[in-house]
């Protein structure tokens, strides 16, 4: 089971016949078509709202629950790779960790050790593209999350031709308490409580980490009417747009298409208040602007005022000096008053 988690165009990787009728290739480093819009349902975005809902709420959260011991996560990268062949499947998706390094996460529910061969091809990729982009190459953490029927003991965590050493950081949701964490999130979700980051992380994997697959079916439809239920909007959204990206291979269309209405309609709701934070800070910045005019407005006008004031003083001046009476000065400059005009003519004096 492959899953494009976050790629640029999520959703497109394994979807049931596609990658084995070749699409892939005819449809490499391109869009592909989604498996709801080729049924009729539900069409994807060009940048697939999953993916972007997933991506803006997944920096500072951590992939300790499923086992793993490594930093938070910082960003999400992109996670097309030119140079990796067509008739393999777009990586899962590339973090930005805390500390500078980047992880490579791969989700499997079969181990084979040819994977591994993929797994290079993955980390190469990446390391050409930073290379084409002239940026140093960080250190990458190449990290694999096996669902609930993989168990550790199957698994051999590296790679080693000689020249080449692939070390993996594997994940096991076999080792998780899934049912317990299910009663866990249920309590907390029925008592409208808010959840954390490591239980929203529990909330998105969760469906994998049952071993058998129709347990897994249906703690999917579980699952998700669960997530349905939460009250913070953001954290409704993140967790159903994870469930459904995480096991894309293994959910059925009518609950695909349920957690699709969802989405649409919230992201609407997100779009509309969106768009009045946009109109409300519009507002409050034009009025900044119309009264820092007003403000420059009125300091033009007073030193307009001043320089005419000065102007007319030096008129002043130059008439006393002429021995113009004052009577005839107060007619000729009629901003200043004869009182004006006789406090002019003591300064002068005084100064004299």
């Amino acid at each position: 089971m492959k899953k494009a988690v976050f790629a640029d165009y999520a959703g497109q990787g394994n979807h049931g016949d596609y990658a084995e009728q070749g699409n892939q290739a005819e449809y490499a480093g391109n869009e592909l078509p989604s498996v709801h819009a080729a049924h009729g349902d539900i069409a994807y975005q060009n940048k697939d709202i999953t993916s972007k809902l997933l991506a803006e709420n997944f920096g500072g959260k951590s992939f300790r629950v499923y086992g793993l011991d490594i930093p938070e996560v910082k960003a999400v990268l992109p996670t097309n790779i030119p140079s990796v062949r067509a008739n393999e499947l777009r990586l899962d998706n590339l973090f930005e960790l805390a500390d500078g390094t980047a992880a490579l996460v791969d989700y499997e529910s079969e181990y084979k050790k040819e994977d591994k061969v993929k797994y290079l091809n993955y980390l190469t990729g990446i390391a050409n593209r930073y290379q084409k982009q002239k940026k140093d190459c960080p250190t990458i953490r190449m990290i694999v999350i096996y669902t609930g029927d993989i168990e550790r003991r199957q698994v051999s965590d590296e790679y080693n031709i000689g020249a080449v050493r692939v070390k993996l950081e594997p994940a096991f949701l076999s080792e998780l308490d899934s049912g317990g964490i299910f009663r866990h999130l249920k309590e907390k979700v029925e008592k409208n409580e808010s959840l954390d980051d490591e239980e929203l992380m529990e909330f998105i994997i969760l469906p994998l980490s049952f071993r058998e697959k129709e347990e897994r079916k249906e703690k999917i439809r579980e699952t998700v009417r669960l997530a349905a239920q939460i009250q913070d909007r953001s954290q409704q959204l993140f967790a159903l747009a994870g469930i459904l990206t995480f096991t894309d291979k293994l959910i059925d269309m009518e609950t695909a298409n349920q957690i699709r209405r969802i989405e649409m309609t919230k992201v609407g709701w997100i779009i509309e208040q969106e768009k009045q934070q946009i109109l409300a800070e519009a507002e409050e910045e034009k009025q900044q602007i119309l009264a820092e005019a007003e403000e420059e407005k009125q300091q033009m006008l007073a030193k307009a005022k001043e320089e005419k004031r000065q102007a007319a003083r030096e008129s002043v001046i130059k008439m006393i000096r002429k021995n113009y009476p004052t009577e005839e000065t107060a007619f000729i400059v009629s901003s200043f008053s004869w009182d004006d005009i006789e406090a002019v003519r003591r300064e002068i004096a005084e100064a004299e």
